[in-house]
């Protein structure tokens, strides 16, 4: 599956962004979709992931509160809905794809099936 993240920008501190994920070439329904971030001289964390239908979520206790995983499997798409940004968050998101059946394996250390381009999100104090 080829993914395809979009949405980045620059916004002011207590802003709201909203990231995209497209995905092609494959059954987007069959993978469990996340969203991880790098900020720069750090790791790249986990942000926030969905089950295969959307029923189950689990977010990072850094944006809980703050972000909102979605997605709509008619449009092979992704959402990352992020509000009351901090400059923290600036990093850059990448969507991710594994054929994990639940989002409980996905956190900073699990491997992921695939990865998409990321976007960069810029969170001005």
């Amino acid at each position: 599956v080829q993914l395809q993240a979009s949405g980045g920008g620059m916004v002011q501190a207590g802003g709201s962004l909203r990231l995209s994920c497209a995905a092609s070439g494959s059954t987007f329904s069959r993978y469990t979709m996340s969203w991880f971030r790098q900020a720069p001289g750090k790791e790249r964390e986990f942000v926030a992931a969905i089950s295969r239908a959307g029923g189950t979520t689990t977010y990072a206790d850094s944006v809980k509160g703050r972000a909102t995983i979605s997605r709509d499997n008619a449009k092979n798409t992704m959402y990352l809905q992020m509000n009351s940004l901090k400059s923290e968050d600036t990093a850059v998101y990448y969507c991710a794809a594994d054929r994990s059946l639940s989002t409980a394996g996905i956190n900073n250390y699990s491997p992921i099936d695939y990865w998409g381009k990321g976007t960069q999100v810029t969170v001005s104090s």
